[in-house]
């Protein structure tokens, strides 16, 4: 280990006045495109993964405007207040245009980005899909070897099919708002069916709709859990059952309620197993994913595709060439030369 990754580690495993630079560092170092820096990240990562591991990861997810950065403010304070060490990892989405983020998040939790017990770190999307960012895994990681028991992931505001940040966390939450649809809308497919918690936020402005749209999530849960994830399956007691609550992240109230069904559908999942398997899977989904970005990154680079890409661009733009056999081309190009 050279001596300035030595140094970088010792930074981050102290609770020094240089840990929280060390850690926008690291998670900075993570980010970059270069190759030389993509190099120096993965030592760094070689060095922290056995400091890691020992956090609770809850990914909460939602659409936009439910209220997701208010409640994690309100859930940060009362963790502080418990003890634990938070670290929040938010995600910005980036602008199809300009590309830029506002990378805003971190203002609504004003309160909380003053505790020295808490982290915030926005990042952007940068076109990743899913609702988080490419190294959002990474980031985690950096967070826990640096001594942060609860990691929490805030997506963007996301639709029905972006159910990434379920593949990298522990616990998944979903929030909802009251009158935000019917029955009809609280069955379908997607991120629905992955929830291991759903969360009825800004039940105080009316009460009745929140009430209602309990019973109809409730409702549904319990359709899904017998055709959808095989580890909610209802008619096995020691698997966790999906539920539902409801709460005002603006008052703080139902907060303490949250925290009780994360408490024990850890306790549950650590008694069967099912939390270390999860990360098992989720590690080598990980290994996967980071192939398939590999493999395009070494496809755009190869000489033989770059050679061949302005034309076959230019036949395709055209209505020359079908998009599909460009692409077999182009392949072709890179498997002659691999």
């Amino acid at each position: 280990m050279s001596d300035f990754l030595a140094s970088q580690v010792d930074d981050l495993l102290s609770r020094g006045p240089a840990q929280r630079r060390a850690i926008a560092k690291a998670i900075t170092l993570l980010e970059s495109t270069r190759a030389d820096h993509r190099v120096q990240a993965d030592a760094l990562l070689t060095a922290l993964l056995p400091h890691t591991g020992r956090s609770f990861r809850l990914g909460i997810s939602g659409v936009p405007g439910v209220g997701k950065s208010t409640f994690i403010e309100a859930l940060g304070l009362y963790l502080i207040g418990k003890g634990h060490r938070v670290a929040v990892l938010t995600i910005d989405p980036s602008s199809t245009v300009s590309g830029g983020s506002i990378l805003g998040d971190k203002t609504r939790m004003e309160h909380l980005s003053m505790r020295e017990e808490a982290y915030i770190r926005p990042s952007p999307s940068s076109g990743t899909l899913g609702g988080v960012a490419e190294k959002t895994r990474e980031a985690m990681l950096v967070c826990e070897a640096a001594g942060y028991d609860i990691v929490i992931v805030e997506t963007v505001g996301v639709g029905q099919s972006e159910t990434a940040v379920q593949g990298m966390t522990d616990m998944f939450v979903l929030m909802q708002l009251p009158n935000a649809g019917d029955d009809l809308q609280a069955i379908k497919k997607g991120v629905m069916e992955l929830a291991d918690l759903v969360v009825v936020n800004k039940a105080d402005i009316d009460p009745d709709a929140a009430m209602r749209a309990r019973a109809q999530i409730s409702s549904s849960l319990r359709l899904l859990g017998m055709h959808g994830s095989p580890d909610h399956e209802p008619h096995v007691k020691t698997n966790w059952h999906p539920k539902v609550i409801q709460l005002s992240a603006l008052k703080g109230t139902g907060v303490d309620t949250f925290w009780e069904s994360v408490t024990e559908f850890q306790s549950l999942g650590q008694a069967n197993c099912k939390l270390a398997q999860r990360r098992q899977h989720q590690a080598l989904a990980w290994m996967w994913e980071r192939i398939d970005a590999g493999l395009k990154q070494a496809f755009r680079q190869n000489p033989a595709v770059q050679a061949s890409l302005p034309e076959m661009t230019r036949a395709v733009a055209a209505g020359q060439l079908a998009a599909s056999t460009a692409a077999r081309n182009l392949l072709a190009a890179l498997a002659i030369t691999s």
